[in-house]
């Protein structure tokens, strides 16, 4: 009897289970890869308005009205020079950088000085007081202003830098944000200044604001692009180019010269461009007074 010949198949190798890293790693690279993309287009969104105005600040009206283009061949320079001299930029410029400035400057010392107190000193009715300034956030400015208007008449200061500036020298918004800023010091460092002779102002200057130095750098940032940007109040106070600010200086080069339009750009560019030095000047000083208190460790 002839013997059974068993023959066996060949075997085939079982597909090896993907590796987990490799996985993990596919997966983070896409991530990232789709995260850049929503950067990237997010980008182009947010600045294709900045270099449609920068690009025609550069174009000949008749170009500019009967052929725009995106990639233009030819550009011309005397836009610029008619918006510095027609517009009379340069005072309007001035009167801003003061108005602004002096605003930032006010408003930093009465929020460090309110901030601080509402953080550290114990005074008959701090948090009934501390309420109220922020029920101000709650009233809009328009709420107001005929009677600040008035009141400005009254005290004879339209047309002149104080009517502009003085207003604004205090907002319940400054008060909160560095009295957030202040609770965040270490109450330690209060009880070991006190035991060194330290009285609450020599605290203040010497420990606490150099602590949070991010979070006064974000609010200057944030008081002078308010300032430099308000239009309606110094219209209303103002009747004399020797004290209009910017916004209003390029409201009247719009309405002046319709057939300049490359002009009206430029004056536009011209007026963003402190802004634009002030925000790349001062970005990891937002960054981290915008992101202060917000990662515990």
């Amino acid at each position: 009897m002839a013997a059974d010949v068993v023959t066996a198949e060949p075997s085939v190798p079982a597909p090896a289970a993907a590796d987990p890293a490799a996985r993990r790693s596919t997966a983070a690279t896409v991530r990232l890869v789709l995260r850049y993309a929503v950067l990237v287009a997010s980008a182009v969104v947010i600045l294709f308005p900045v270099y449609v105005t920068v690009l025609n600040s550069f174009l000949p009206t008749d170009l500019l009205v009967s052929r725009p283009s995106l990639f233009p061949r030819s550009v011309v320079f005397n836009g610029y020079r008619e918006a510095w001299s027609l517009g009379h930029l340069q005072r309007y410029l001035f009167n801003s950088f003061v108005q602004a400035g002096l605003i930032t400057v006010g408003e930093i010392v009465t929020s460090v000085l309110s901030g601080f107190a509402f953080a550290y000193l114990r005074f008959p009715l701090k948090r009934t007081l501390f309420v109220v300034f922020l029920a101000t956030l709650m009233v809009p400015f328009e709420v107001t202003i005929i009677t600040n208007v008035a009141t400005i008449s009254d005290l004879g200061w339209t047309n002149s830098y104080q009517g502009l500036v003085v207003p604004f020298l205090a907002t319940a918004l400054g008060t909160f944000l560095l009295r957030q800023a202040f609770l965040g010091v270490p109450r330690d460092l209060g009880d070991a200044a006190s035991l060194d002779g330290f009285g609450h102002l020599r605290f203040m200057t010497r420990v606490a604001v150099p602590l949070i130095r991010p979070a006064i750098a974000a609010l200057a940032v944030f008081a002078f692009l308010l300032s430099w940007n308000q239009y309606l109040w110094p219209l209303l106070i103002t009747d004399q180019d020797r004290y209009r600010t910017v916004q209003i200086g390029l409201k009247q080069l719009a309405s002046q010269n319709l057939d300049k339009l490359n002009m009206v750009f430029a004056g536009t560019v011209i007026a963003a461009i402190p802004i634009f030095i002030l925000l790349v000047a001062f970005q990891k000083q937002l960054v981290r007074g915008l992101t202060a208190g917000a990662v515990k460790g």
